[in-house]
């Protein structure tokens, strides 16, 4: 791959990386929220965050599988669910 391509897929990873945080922290600012799925999405905020954990796609991958189990949870508000399967589309979407 030229460098230009790669610079254009690391540039829309990253693009798609801040869409999703932005949605994750839309969700653990809102109080109405379970505070247990409000902590889970901050664990999956903070993987996603953290540089050390691997590459992009590996965090993103984590964090899918983390998701996974959230969006279990038979309590929790159909929309809530929505917003984090849209992030999990998102996150499906990176890769290198």
């Amino acid at each position: 791959m030229t460098s230009i391509k790669r610079e254009l897929k690391r540039k829309e990873n990253q693009e798609r990386l801040s869409s999703a945080v932005a949605t994750l922290d839309i969700i653990t600012k809102n109080n109405n929220i379970q505070r247990n799925v409000r902590n889970m999405v901050k664990e999956v905020l903070g993987t996603l965050k953290d540089e050390k954990g691997g590459s992009l796609s590996v965090r993103a991958a984590n964090a899918i599988s983390m998701l996974d189990t959230v969006t279990q949870n038979p309590q929790m508000q159909s929309h809530i669910r929505t917003m984090l399967w849209q992030v999990v589309s998102t996150l499906e979407s990176i890769r290198e």
